[in-house]
């Protein structure tokens, strides 16, 4: 069935309560950051932390019985993997998902504890594409694409329909994008309701697949970079998608990669919400300008998955401290004399800066008499940090330098 607001109620129809309908929150403390009144469409509380069930649930629904009897394979490296072997399982599905040789072992476990057969097979997504068209052509299975199906698209489309029920004065709903699902099912289910409302979608500018699609008027592959946002690095949108963004979608914009994590722990320290590389696209968006917040007036960001590395966030978190001010690396000499450590260290509790780490080196780098000090210091800030150079300057540490 073509993708139509008809087919995305019948999918929403058909899925029922077997997905949750997720909560649209006012983002009080980053609306007043910002500048904007913003609300968050949280697809993280899904079960499997992502939007994707919305979409394979609804495939697997439309299936006949003798394709249930056969099962159903799809390529994934993530989300879409997750999704369909939940709900495969739940409905007595079989699911086989061929994930890349590379695919990290916490999605690979992750996917196998929700009730799928997983293959490992290929250097990218690609090669597991391939290898999953082959065995659905050995067993007759069905094989479940990620984007490019307007079924997928159309289950994707019901968060359109609870956003319209849940804050109908909505300006503007900012969207990411990968191959295109995702918006393509939204701005349908928008557009085809309530065409005020402006739809903006955000891609990673490390792999701006769908931007460089519209601007050549037909589907390209721009080469991609590595990118946090995995969950849309999809190198090729396909003609169904693209077809739909070109209708109804009012703006593409690109952040880049220091802006996507800035914005990941900008939702988990002012919102309490942990968001993956690619939903954090939207704030993103915002907060660096790419989307002026006072025209935009209302705003939806769709939060779409959560599933982040723990690793990344810890990365995330320190380099943001760091950016922020609040985590320093100072480095200067003092006497190599006794007292003169005890001396730079009361000086810097006074100030009320917290010694997190000390390196102390009278070998390399400084001349005799003197020892050359590594302090990394947590602060409250660059008006600390400033005080705090000042302060040491005065002092009598003249040489003392902030590593960056």
């Amino acid at each position: 069935m073509p993708l139509s607001l008809n087919a995305i109620e019948e999918a929403r129809e058909r899925i029922g309560d077997r997905v949750v309908r997720t909560p649209f929150s006012r983002a009080a403390n980053l609306s007043t950051l910002i500048g904007c009144r913003i609300h968050l469409k949280l697809e993280n509380q899904q079960v499997t932390g992502s939007f994707k069930e919305r979409g394979a649930l609804n495939r697997l629904l439309t299936l006949t019985e003798a394709e249930r009897a056969r099962g159903v394979v799809a390529a994934s490296a993530g989300n879409h993997a997750q999704g369909l072997a939940y709900h495969a399982t739940r409905l007595g599905v079989p699911a086989t998902i061929v994930m890349p040789m590379r695919t990290p072992l916490v999605k690979v476990t992750r996917t196998k504890r929700y009730g799928a057969r997983v293959v490992l097979h290929g250097a990218n997504y690609d090669e597991a594409e391939a290898a999953a068209h082959e065995l659905c052509a050995a067993d007759g299975a069905v094989f479940v694409h990620a984007f490019d199906d307007e079924v997928i698209a159309a289950g994707q489309g019901t968060i359109g329909l609870e956003i319209l029920e849940q804050n109908p004065q909505l300006d503007t709903l900012v969207i990411p994008i990968g191959g295109g699902g995702l918006i393509a099912g939204i701005a349908t289910a928008i557009k085809e309701t309530n065409p005020r409302i402006k739809i903006i979608g955000v891609e990673a500018s490390a792999c701006p697949s769908m931007r460089h699609s519209v601007d050549a008027g037909k589907v390209t592959m721009p080469p991609a970079l590595h990118t946090i946002a995995d969950g849309i690095a999809v190198r090729r949108v396909s003609p169904m998608t693209l077809d739909i963004v070109q209708r109804y979608v009012d703006d593409i914009v690109q952040v880049e990669e220091e802006e996507i994590a800035s914005a990941i722990l900008q939702l988990i320290e002012e919102e309490k919400v942990v968001a993956e590389g690619a939903a954090a696209t939207g704030l993103a968006a915002l907060a660096y300008g790419r989307i002026a917040p006072e025209r935009a007036g209302r705003v939806g960001l769709i939060i779409c998955g959560g599933n982040i590395d723990i690793n990344l966030i810890a990365q995330i978190i320190e380099r943001g401290l760091v950016q922020a001010g609040r985590r320093i690396r100072l480095v200067l000499t003092v006497p190599d004399e006794p007292g003169s450590l005890a001396r730079l260290t009361a000086l810097v509790a006074e100030l009320r800066a917290n010694v997190l780490q000390i390196h102390h080196d009278r070998a390399f780098h400084t001349p005799l008499g003197q020892t050359e000090v590594e302090l990394t210091l947590e602060t409250r800030g660059n008006d600390h940090v400033e005080e705090l150079l000042e302060r040491l300057r005065a002092s009598g540490y003249s040489s003392v330098e902030q590593e960056r």
